[in-house]
């Protein structure tokens, strides 16, 4: 005889949500320790790259470093980064208010206002509120980007619309708004807008946001789903990039510093042109590892 607990049969189609078993919901637990991770990755970036001075000579490398092959990469660049704008960003989120109550999810469409707003709001207040120290460097002066207020805008869109839409477009939407996100992250480093830490800041200050007004909503009882074959493909993409590129980078940054030797001057080895391309071409593999690892921890957490 069956009950209420037995399992269903697994859909059929690749979008499919497998079989379904009531269950206590404790995926709260998940979204704390995520949020934990964004704000532990947003504070490394403030403490790492802008108050640690040894650290700070590579992310001001690479932001040197930007220069080479700018030429050829600046039509593209610019081409993505027009998109970004208020009106941008209030019609991106409109769209997921829409979607989310089209499907009856009221609650998703006050979530992804609060996030759209709260993300944007954090990063304006963190970029007027801290102040990078001046070095004896080439342009370091420029003063404090971090984090990057037009990554902020594309993490954020594509954060909200992961929210908001059904189980099964999760894992295309979170796919396509990593790619888009982090697009518009190496694009501002390419046209020498911003630092690597100040687009790493802000993909950790949007995926905060995400978790944090998810783990209200984290203690009823939901059906147990089982994972269909694209959420595991798209989670294991999302796993293998994030490792990919937070590895390339974490050799880059080690490269560089025994490089410097200590000499944190305008000429420091560091700052050579061979090393500035390596410091730039590691840190945009880091920055689309960093967002390959945090869009993962909100696939996880909306399951």
């Amino acid at each position: 005889m069956s009950n209420a607990t037995d399992v269903a049969p697994a859909a059929a189609s690749p979008f499919g949500t497998g079989g379904y078993a009531s269950r206590p919901e404790i995926r709260w637990v998940w979204c704390l320790a995520g949020l934990l991770v964004a704000v532990g990755a947003l504070v490394a970036s403030v403490r790492v790259f802008v108050f640690t001075p040894a650290t700070r000579l590579v992310d001001q490398a690479a932001f040197l470093g930007s220069t080479y092959g700018r030429d050829e990469l600046e039509p593209y660049s610019k081409l993505v980064l027009g998109v970004v704008s208020v009106p941008f960003l209030v019609g991106a989120t409109l769209l997921a208010v829409v979607i989310a109550v089209a499907r009856k999810a009221f609650g998703d469409a006050v979530r992804a206002v609060v996030v759209v707003v709260g993300a944007n709001l954090t990063t304006q207040l963190l970029k007027a509120a801290i102040e990078r120290p001046i070095d004896d460097l080439p342009e370091a002066t420029y003063g404090n980007s971090l984090p990057s207020g037009h990554t902020t805008v594309a993490a954020s869109v594509a954060a909200v619309l992961l929210l908001v839409v059904g189980r099964g477009w999760r894992p295309p939407v979170a796919l396509l708004g990593l790619l888009y996100a982090a697009a518009t992250g190496v694009a501002t480093l390419t046209l020498g807008w911003h630092r690597p830490s100040d687009v790493v800041a802000a993909f950790a200050v949007v995926t905060a946001w995400a978790l944090l007004v998810l783990i209200p909503n984290r203690g009823r009882r939901v059906k147990d789903v089982t994972s269909s074959p694209l959420r595991i493909l798209v989670a294991w993409l999302l796993a293998i990039g994030a490792i990919a590129g937070l590895a390339t980078a974490a050799v880059t940054i080690a490269a560089a510093l025994g490089v410097a030797a200590g000499d944190l001057s305008s000429s420091s080895a560091v700052l050579e042109p061979t090393s500035l391309r390596a410091a730039y071409l590691g840190s945009c593999a880091g920055t689309a590892g960093a967002a390959a690892a945090l869009t993962w921890l909100q696939l996880l957490a909306r399951r």
